[in-house]
């Protein structure tokens, strides 16, 4: 609350723009004019119309000091908020006789020089909520933005969705095709080392009953295998047979 905050003044040359969220550290805005418009039938409750539209922070209690314009002799009245809109006030006040001459009568159209102590701060906390409206403002503008952005483009970015995945699809197609290729590929293959496999078998299985080795133990009785001739036998050889 201690920093003054300092708005961004145009060129003199040029008009300025609105002031949106700063207020001037050179005003016042605790002091104010206004015109006394019309009157209540006891003539102490008063409507006054202002060119600054800042009396809007006012609250239905809060205290304001006025006299009228050009008495710098006088001294200030005090009034009472009644009611407030737009450029309007209505005040009570219960004793002129601080800044009107006593028992004169308080005519309608009178131009009063207000000094209210509240208005000040009010302006200042309205200033600094403005500020965070203003960046609220800011933060909806950019959401409806891209959402504005979103809807334009809806057609065009439904296309391009659908062309990013009938891209994906066909490359899912042709990895799958190359995939069952490979495969057809590789049972083809499979049957030609089969059939290689089969006949190497084949071949190694002959070689094995070639190169098998023979048992040297005798199963049977060798004399039960010679070949009986009728002759008789002796323990002796026979003699020898001449011709």
């Amino acid at each position: 609350m201690a920093i003054i905050a300092v708005p961004k003044h145009a060129p003199e040359s040029t008009m300025s723009e609105p002031n949106n969220s700063f207020i001037d550290p050179k005003i016042d805005y605790g002091r104010f004019r206004g015109r006394v418009t019309d009157k209540g039938d006891s003539g102490q409750i008063l409507k006054v119309q202002v060119e600054n539209n800042n009396t809007k922070f006012l609250k239905t209690g809060d205290i304001l000091y006025f006299k009228v314009n050009n008495h710098a002799d006088k001294y200030y009245c005090k009034g009472s908020v009644r009611s407030i809109e737009d450029f309007y006030f209505s005040m009570y006040v219960q004793d002129f006789s601080e800044c009107w001459s006593e028992g004169k009568y308080f005519p309608r159209g009178m131009q009063l020089n207000f000094r209210a102590p509240k208005l000040e701060q009010r302006v200042f906390e309205a200033s600094k909520y403005r500020e965070l409206l203003i960046l609220r403002k800011e933060s909806f503008l950019k959401q409806l933005n891209e959402i504005n952005h979103f809807l334009w483009t809806f057609d065009q970015q439904r296309l391009k969705t659908a062309a990013e995945y009938d891209e994906q699809i066909n490359r899912l197609r042709r990895q799958k095709q190359l995939a069952l290729d490979n495969l057809l590929n590789k049972k083809k293959e499979n049957i030609m080392l089969q059939t290689e496999l089969i006949k190497k078998l084949d071949s190694v299985d002959e070689s094995l009953d070639h190169y098998k080795v023979e048992r040297q133990e005798y199963l049977k009785d060798r004399w039960a295998m010679d070949h009986d001739t009728g002759l008789p036998f002796k323990r002796r050889p026979q003699e020898m047979k001449e011709e």
